[in-house]
């Protein structure tokens, strides 16, 4: 929210958006008859979004949008663990937050279970017998097979889902965004993809997706935040608290952006008319009283008599409430006496023991001293009465509380401690509301700068167009035509303004002269992994009767193939066997009786080997291993 201050410049508040706790919908009647719909869940590492897959104009968008965090206090029930919206405020409790995912990859599945809970909840199902919906579920890009393992787990182990397809979101994306642009497939391209943790260069041939050539640059949107709340906090020491990682985010979204030249740019800012024209103030929150200021004497008079009274207030309410005390304990000793008048010596000692007390007459000591106690206490509070004004701060039983005053109630406290300034001299006017300002100036364009050049940051690595040309550089000229035809940006953290216009400068500069290459921007840079895996699980709904089809997991598939198996389909991880160099042990000079053949059959001979012995020599064996 911007408000014009002086022509010039103008002055921007901090949202400081509070989340209001998620409701609690009903499926809709469509969703659950012929069959039940599937639903998708974009489990992004900043935020999670969930909804039916619909058709269009019916489920047109994400149900639940909550961020992927969950918030407990310490010693506190798993049942009080709050869940994304329903947390009001992140930063006080920022320390106690804590996430499913390390990096973009899902390692906590304690907390992966609570997100789930909070999902099915809202979404409506509340059957114990488990989900009996299909679940679209996203992951990153090679996810090691020990992470979907232990997802697979959970879903059909504790949910005891019927179904279950895996996708990559950046690639839902580029799914959705070509079939929105009507284009054929199968589609060739090459996905820009920057979230909030990572950063990745996808290419997709015929397709597929290209796993063996994928790179991931683990600079994003987390660290051009951590970036910009360190430069703001050595810029304003005085603001540290109020810099918090929540208004830096809304700096990056808000009023950050990309340039197109970086050093071209910079000069601009060494202009003092650019930068009076492009500095953002942002103001943060504060009180216009300023503590000190001049006070008249009538005010410190009425702030004098204020004090006084609540001295005079807290002192009657000390008397009574230990009068009250003594008049108890009085009449429980007299209770006691009574005993020893009646006749019941055996209750009496019985009673001076609990009472700590030796003898009668050490009773009727402590019985005569609290009898003239209770006759003073009630004395005081007359005369405390009938007196106005006067307050006697040596008969205070118990010490006052720190800041009610005590040092401004002596009464040789002179009133007048400060002189009377002359009304002719001019005071300095202190400007409250300019101390409270952030100027981000340069600040806007180096912090998402950090993508392309992630140095600043301390990270000692490649930036995101310069891992692009090494990706490039891995295939034939004729592929990488291909591939640059259709270059798609997609990711929440590609929302920068400018970003299109960089990445098509940085293209140019590196492709040959007079090539031709196209840069498309995803149409809702953050949603449309969900549009994506919406569209794909209404175009490959699961077969009937536990029947497996493209892209799907059936529980049976499950428990016949381990929870590592995968069903590859056209925005998925894909099978990627690697060649490992294992030695072979040399062959016996001598054998009798059955030997190996290479294949590792068990085949029978009858005749006995007496050639010379071979050379140990070392083979390629191929292991399938996974990184999909």
């Amino acid at each position: 929210m911007a408000s014009t201050a002086e022509p010039g410049y103008q002055i921007f508040s901090f949202e400081d958006c509070k989340s209001s706790p998620d409701p609690v919908f009903d499926i809709p009647a469509q969703c659950l008859s012929p069959t039940p719909s599937p639903i998708i869940i974009d489990n992004g590492s900043f935020q999670t979004r969930t909804g039916w897959a619909g058709p269009a104009g019916e489920q047109d968008s994400p149900q639940l949008l909550f961020r992927s965090v969950a918030a407990r206090n310490r010693g506190a029930a798993r049942s009080e663990t709050q869940i994304g919206n329903d947390i009001p405020n992140l930063e006080p409790l920022r320390w106690l937050l804590k996430s499913q995912f390390d990096r973009n990859v899902v390692v906590n599945f304690e907390i992966q279970e609570l997100i789930f809970d909070h999902v099915f909840t809202h979404m409506g199902i509340t059957s114990e017998d488990g989900v009996a919906h299909p679940i679209v579920l996203t992951e990153a890009p090679c996810n090691p097979l020990h992470c979907r393992q232990m997802m697979s787990e959970l879903l059909f182990e504790c949910y005891r889902v019927p179904y279950v397809s895996y996708g990559v979101d950046s690639l839902y994306s580029f799914y959705h965004n070509n079939i929105q642009r009507n284009l054929q497939p199968p589609h060739t391209g090459i996905v820009l993809s920057s979230g909030y943790h990572c950063s990745h260069i996808l290419p997709v041939i015929n397709g597929r997706f290209d796993a063996v050539n994928s790179k991931r640059v683990n600079v994003a949107g987390s660290q051009a935040a951590s970036y910009l709340q360190r430069l703001l906090q050595l810029k304003y020491p005085g603001h540290l608290a109020a810099i918090t990682l929540s208004r830096v985010e809304e700096l990056l979204h808000e009023h950050s952006y990309i340039a197109a030249d970086y050093h071209e740019e910079l000069e601009k800012w060494r202009s003092p008319e650019f930068y009076e024209r492009e500095v953002h103030r942002m103001q943060l929150p504060f009180t216009s009283k300023v503590p000190g200021g001049c006070v008249s004497v009538e005010e410190r008079q009425e702030r004098r008599a204020q004090q006084l009274r609540r001295l005079q207030e807290i002192n009657a309410r000390r008397r009574e409430e230990k009068l009250q005390q003594d008049q108890e304990r009085l009449d429980r000793l007299m209770a006691v006496q009574e005993l020893l008048e009646d006749g019941l010596l055996d209750q009496f000692h019985k009673s001076l023991v609990e009472l700590n007390m030796d003898s009668a007459e050490e009773l009727q000591s402590y019985i005569n001293k609290l009898q003239l106690a209770v006759e003073q206490g009630r004395q005081k509070l007359l005369h405390i009465d009938g007196a106005d004004g006067k307050t006697e701060v040596s008969e205070l039983e118990q010490p006052m509380d720190e800041g009610d005053g005590v040092a401004l109630m002596d009464p040789d406290f002179p009133e007048d401690t400060l002189p009377e300034k002359p009304a002719n001299v001019i005071q300095p006017v202190f400007n409250m509301a300019e101390y409270h300002q952030l100027f981000i100036g340069t600040e806007r364009l180096r912090c998402p700068e950090v993508m392309f050049q992630p140095s600043p940051t301390g990270e000692d690595q490649m930036g995101l167009m310069e891992t692009l040309q090494y990706v490039l550089a891995r295939y034939t000229p004729e592929q990488q035509e291909a591939l640059v035809s259709n270059v798609f940006l997609t990711g929440g953290n590609m929302q920068y303004p400018g970003m299109k216009e960089r990445v098509e400068r940085e293209l140019r500069a590196m492709r040959p002269f007079q090539s031709h290459f196209k840069v498309t921007m995803a149409l809702r840079p953050s949603l449309d992994a969900w549009y994506g895996a919406r569209d794909w699980a209404l175009e490959h709904l699961p077969g009937e009767g536990g029947v497996s089809t493209e892209g799907w997991i059936s529980r049976q598939d499950y428990e016949e193939k381990g929870g590592e198996y995968l069903s590859e389909h056209c925005a998925s991880n894909v099978f990627v066997p690697i060649k490992l160099t294992k030695p072979v042990p040399p062959r016996p000079t001598e054998s009798t009786g059955t030997s190996l053949t290479p294949t590792g059959a068990c085949a029978a001979t009858t005749t006995t080997v007496t050639s010379a012995p071979t050379p140990p020599s070392s083979t390629v064996a191929e292991i399938p291993m996974v990184t999909s």
